[in-house]
């Protein structure tokens, strides 16, 4: 089968292109955090904006410092986007402070932006500490205010309150109890699972339809996962602009992951856990 353009795929003529705001942590190595999003907004035909986090000291072996922006410069950014520009989609990746926690969860108050994905960033993929217990705590109560909320294995386990699944029912069982808890939709992220199951978990008010849903993909074997979390919720976030639902959404984005994940290798970047090739359409 011909391979097609992400940005056919995703984006309506009706849609227009959409606005995302991301805000995010930078990598420096440009696999992870807001220089990871602006490449996903970009490949699924989105226009990126971005309010930085955190400036951290990292590559593709591991995370050596994270500091801080403060909590007053980060809002600044948010309102200095918000007064200017229709936002269609706004992707949280790294917050680190509980300060922080609670003031993007006010400014969501305040805005009311459509399309909001949170990506619960806690530990980077090369293990790094990316957040405080206080601010790893408080997302759970951020968790309301989203339309998403995209957790990982051990993510997951932290925001309903339980020890990390180690197993897709188990995961199926979390999925449903944060969602319970919290009305947001949840998509659990499986990749990490050691038991070899291949279905990410959707969870959402579907009205009539089907409110878990599990949605297979095919795991592609590459150390190259740096930066996936912050892919997949900046790319969902743009593609859902103009779809039906979240399902929808993670229909169109996961062909695009898939061959981003498959094209890190080439990518040759770093010695550790390396990046995706988030353009691999391009050159493919």
């Amino acid at each position: 089968m011909a391979e097609v353009s992400p940005q056919a795929s995703v984006v309506s003529a009706e849609a227009g292109v959409p606005r995302v705001l991301c805000i995010a942590g930078t990598d420096p190595s440009g696999g992870a955090g807001l220089l990871a999003d602006v490449k996903s907004v970009a490949a699924m035909g989105g226009y990126a904006m971005g309010a930085v986090t955190a400036v951290t000291i990292q590559n593709t072996l591991g995370v050596e410092g994270v500091h801080g922006v403060p909590v007053e410069t980060v809002v600044a950014q948010l309102d200095a986007v918000a007064d200017d520009v229709r936002i269609d989609a706004v992707k949280i990746g790294m917050l680190g402070e509980a300060s922080l926690v609670e003031a993007v969860g006010d400014w969501l108050r305040r805005r009311r932006p459509p399309n909001v994905v949170l990506d619960p960033v806690m530990v980077a993929t090369t293990g790094g500490r990316l957040a405080s217990d206080d601010a790893s705590r408080m997302l759970r109560d951020l968790v309301p205010l989203v339309d998403l909320v995209t957790p990982n294995v051990p993510e997951l386990g932290v925001l309903c309150g339980e020890p990390a699944a180690s197993g897709i029912e188990m995961i199926v069982h979390q999925a449903e109890l944060v969602h319970e808890q919290t009305g947001c939709s949840v998509l659990a992220t499986t990749g990490d699972l050691e038991d070899g199951s291949a279905e990410d978990v959707l969870v959402r008010s579907a009205g009539g339809a089907r409110p878990t849903v599990r949605l297979p993909f095919v795991r592609v074997d590459t150390p190259n996962t740096h930066g996936t979390g912050c892919s997949l919720s900046s790319a969902l976030a743009t593609a859902r602009v103009g779809t039906a639902d979240w399902e929808a959404a993670y229909r169109r984005v996961r062909p695009w992951m898939d061959g981003a994940l498959r094209g890190g290798l080439d990518l040759e970047v770093g010695r550790g856990a390396g990046p995706l090739d988030h353009t691999w359409f391009l050159h493919h």
